[in-house]
């Protein structure tokens, strides 16, 4: 599998003229979009819009097709692979190097887009007026990227490139509330298979549920599972694993047969701290406290 240190490098190899900028590249897709079909990965952050008419994107672990959205993003070293894109319109990627952003706020702030870390299935799904932000935004940045650079040009195109993340957060979290009100709460499916972990004694026999366990069996990325019940309660997937164990904790400390300890390793928790500490978080008790509390 290839790895690409350098812009220049992904161009040479697919063809495509040298970039502007060694750090930064716009690729306009008109129609198709050559791209070596085959397995990559770089140094890169990407964000593409491509409305697929055939063809696949293969990131993560799944395939991105012609019904899964016009926008996708991508991280460094995060494999790629795409083969036979054909588009319905035009579409662009902007690739630009990890160091590009380095001094500017972009550095740390692209770490709370979360969207680079999803699935390709969870590609962002855009209406023709939030096409046409996006678009607008990017028509910026091709004529600051095409122009004589100076001392402003970088801030500049971060700026806007900012923009289009700030602008694909809202996206996201509209089409998050679109995705309730056709398929249903995803709270409701989370519970679900977090009572059956506990039932068919998981619990004991793996240990505490992991977010990218729950994620995997409702065929969802960790960070887009999160991120969806984040927009439904309020609360993160970790959280709402520790929620439940917790009542179902408080449920086992008002019977006198077991100890807070064997109650503590009866839910997966080997670090009996670890499970005090998170009691005392969510009921303002320390177990003991509580099971006292529960016999006088």
């Amino acid at each position: 599998m290839l790895h690409f240190q350098s812009l220049n490098e992904m161009h040479r190899a697919n063809g495509y003229p040298a970039p502007e900028n060694p750090m930064l590249s716009l690729l306009r897709c008109n129609q198709s979009c050559p791209s070596g079909d085959r397995e990559f990965s770089s140094d890169f952050y990407m964000i593409s819009m491509k409305k697929m008419k055939s063809g696949t994107i293969t990131y993560g672990k799944t395939k991105y097709d012609h019904d899964s959205g016009s926008m996708f993003f991508s991280k460094p070293r995060q494999v790629l692979e795409m083969r036979n894109i054909e588009l319905e319109e035009d579409g662009f990627s902007i690739y630009f190097h990890e160091d590009y952003l380095s001094g500017h706020a972009l550095h740390n702030e692209i770490k709370k887009y979360h969207y680079f870390d999803y699935e390709a299935n969870e590609a962002l799904h855009l209406s023709p007026k939030e096409e046409e932000t996006i678009w607008e935004l990017y028509r910026k940045i091709e004529t600051e990227y095409y122009n004589n650079p100076d001392e402003y040009s970088k801030g500049i195109i971060l700026g806007h490139i900012d923009s289009i993340l700030q602008y694909s957060q809202r996206f996201y979290k509209r089409q998050f509330i679109n995705r309730t009100e056709v398929s249903g709460r995803i709270i409701t499916r989370f519970n679900e298979k977090l009572t059956a972990y506990l039932e068919t004694g998981l619990l004991i026999e793996q240990g505490l549920p992991t977010v990218k366990f729950m994620a995997s069996e409702l065929n969802l990325s960790p960070r887009y599972l999160s991120d969806l019940l984040k927009q439904e309660t309020g609360k993160t997937a970790m959280e709402l694993i520790h929620i439940l164990l917790i009542s179902e904790a408080k449920n086992l400390l008002k019977g006198e047969d077991q100890t807070v300890a064997e109650i503590a390793y009866s839910l997966g928790f080997e670090n009996l701290p670890y499970f005090s500490r998170l009691f005392k978080k969510e009921v303002g008790l320390s177990p003991n406290q509580f099971k006292k509390q529960l016999l006088n």
